[in-house]
């Protein structure tokens, strides 16, 4: 059984089953990442929809009450405890012409009425001009907490990727010391047992040369039944020439031996090649996840800015165009004309 052949391919299983573990791991740890990225685009999402719903009621609330349509007065559930008599008092304001309650020329409270109309006009267009200036402020207070939740989101979203980089940078790194301790540990201990090997093979080879059983004469342990049989008494070892005979086979064996190292120097080489390769091609992999994130962080802030744009031109148009008609007192005179 070739010990050597074993070890080295247990060796190289478990460098095989250490480098499968490492990519397993940082496929799970970009797993786990874009897991978080996905969980806090969610959340981002939803917390928009949140946003968004809020305001379209707080608006609703606020500028769409059904008081303010101007058919509420034919729905209104209080009509009737709302309604009054046709006339309270000669001072009522409500006895027009048509109604024959009061006439021209009996105008007394003229200038009470006008004072009260214009009072009232100014509290109405007051009233407007605080509501729009509190719907500006509270809009103005929703666009500066979106932006700044957003802000707060991609640094988190930042943070995490910085560490995951970090993460995965330590592990190619310590991966990469195991593989290069591992490889200088297996060449010194192959370049020792060459070593000893060879100190024991001269060793062996010097004490046979100079022994006492190499220095006698081979002649007397000849058998008398041919050269090719010795007398195992008077034996003292071989002549010169089995000797060289030994010796060349010995050096044929070690030469055999330094090839099978050679080749198994060379295979290790290849091995510490395509490692290399490995790690070089995992970088690239990296630069270009890399590069792809930084796209899509680019398109994500394209977005974001259309959607800022969007929102601005609105409030823009909302505050130009939309709120911009504000009634006048002419409009107010067409009211209470007839008793009807």
């Amino acid at each position: 059984v070739d010990k050597d052949a074993l070890d080295t391919q247990v060796k190289d299983r478990k460098i095989q089953e250490a480098a499968e573990k490492a990519r397993n791991e940082e496929l799970a740890n970009e797993m786990k990442q874009n897991d978080k990225i996905m969980c806090m685009l969610e959340e981002r999402q939803k917390n928009d929809i949140r946003n968004i719903n809020k305001a379209i009621s707080e608006f609703q609330k606020n500028f769409q009450k059904p008081e303010t349509r101007r058919e509420f007065d034919l729905s209104d559930p209080q009509a009737l405890k709302k309604d009054r008599p046709a006339r309270l008092s000669d001072n009522d304001p409500r006895c027009t012409v048509s109604g024959l309650q009061k006439f021209m020329g009996e105008d007394l409270n003229y200038d009470q009425r006008m004072k009260f109309q214009k009072e009232q006009l100014r509290e109405w267009s007051l009233q407007q001009q605080r509501d729009w200036k509190n719907a500006l402020a509270d809009q103005k207070f929703a666009d500066d907490l979106y932006d700044k939740s957003r802000i707060e989101l991609d640094q988190k979203t930042m943070e995490q990727q910085r560490k995951e980089e970090e993460s995965r940078r330590a592990v190619c790194a310590a991966t990469k010391d195991f593989n290069r301790t591992q490889a200088a540990e297996l060449a010194e201990r192959k370049k020792l047992e060459k070593y000893q090997k060879m100190k024991d093979d001269m060793d062996e080879i010097s004490s046979l040369l100079q022994g006492n059983l190499l220095s006698e004469n081979p002649e007397q342990a000849v058998s008398s039944f041919g050269r090719h049989r010795v007398i195992t008494d008077r034996w003292k070892g071989m002549n010169q020439d089995q000797l060289m005979a030994i010796r060349y086979s010995q050096q044929q064996q070690v030469l055999e031996k330094l090839r099978l190292k050679e080749e198994e120097r060379r295979r290790d080489a290849e091995w510490d090649r395509q490692s290399i390769q490995a790690a070089r091609a995992q970088l690239v992999l990296e630069r270009h996840q890399q590069r792809q994130n930084r796209e899509r962080r680019q398109v994500l802030d394209n977005i974001n800015a259309e959607l800022s744009q969007e929102q601005k031109s609105k409030n823009i148009y909302l505050k130009e165009e939309a709120y911009s008609n504000f009634p006048t007192g002419q409009y107010y005179t067409q009211f209470n004309t007839t008793s009807r």
